[in-house]
């Protein structure tokens, strides 16, 4: 359902309050389907009519209107645990009772719907920016840190392979602070971040917004923490109905991505990966 609600945002235009109201019901949305508006209106110091006003924004007669529909939605998707729950422990209590019999299933239905939360919460066109942004920077930092790290050393081989000065900052005897300490605004971080967000990610990509650097972040929401400093966003859901996130969707939004920049470079890394396989066959190592 968040992804249906922020589909419903970006097709109309919000006040600085509406705007408000609509990271805390994204930020809360297992909260926002029971609460009042009266207590949504408290939570964030401003009138009960202004939420009023924002569900009748969107289309609703009313807030009761509004909390019946994602109320209903997320019922339907009670089986997901990851969205409102971030702590393993407490995700991994709930799991064990909504895995139920059919485990495969499941988990496969959990995963597809990760899949199209990508192609919804992303056009072409967003793809196409995040590109540009890498390609023409100078050097290209990738930023993440722990079960997001895998993701990095994805990204790090398959970048490395089509654009030069390519870094991947979490060698560990050096924090992401000191990798990013000459950073410029001729360079790009790619950050990759998933709750529970990490508080290191949010100063790297801070370090690097004030130097002036580009920064494409994906992660799971418009509302993330560190969206705020993205110059272009790429949202993926990354619910499961185990204790940890799935990353299907993660690694096909990865690969999406780098298609895209390899379809900009063309023919133009040719020699490069000629030249990696000339001295891999060596070994036998591919």
């Amino acid at each position: 359902m968040t992804e249906e609600l922020r589909a419903q945002l970006r097709e109309v235009k919000l006040t600085k309050k509406e705007k408000l109201i609509a990271e805390f019901i994204l930020d809360n949305f297992a909260e926002a389907c029971f609460i009042t508006s009266t207590e949504i209106a408290k939570r964030l110091n401003i009138s009960d009519s202004s939420v009023i006003r924002f569900t009748r924004t969107l289309g609703y007669a009313g807030f009761m209107d509004f909390q019946k529909a994602i109320r209903k939605k997320y019922t339907e998707r009670i089986n997901s645990v990851s969205e409102s729950i971030t702590v393993p422990s407490e995700r991994l209590k709930i799991s064990i009772d909504k895995l139920g019999e059919d485990i495969v299933g499941s988990y496969f239905s959990n995963v597809m719907q990760n899949l199209q939360s990508c192609i919804k919460n992303n056009d072409a066109i967003d793809f196409e920016k995040a590109a540009e942004m890498i390609i023409e920077s100078r050097r290209k930092y990738i930023v993440t840190s722990r079960a997001d790290s895998s993701i990095g050393d994805q990204m790090l081989l398959m970048l490395k392979h089509m654009l030069p000065d390519v870094y991947e900052t979490s060698h560990p005897a050096l924090n992401v602070i000191d990798h990013l300490s000459d950073i410029t605004a001729e360079d790009c971080v790619i950050a990759v971040s998933f709750p529970r967000y990490s508080e290191m990610d949010r100063l790297a990509l801070e370090m690097a917004y004030d130097a002036g650097a580009k920064i494409v972040l994906i992660t799971d929401k418009e509302s993330s923490p560190l969206a705020r400093y993205a110059a272009q966003l790429l949202t993926v859901s990354v619910d499961s109905n185990a204790f940890f996130n799935s990353f299907v969707a993660v690694v096909f939004t990865l690969e999406l991505l780098c298609t895209f920049i390899s379809r900009k470079m063309g023919r133009s890394p040719e020699a490069k990966l000629e030249r990696i396989d000339k001295y891999l066959s060596r070994i036998g190592m591919f």
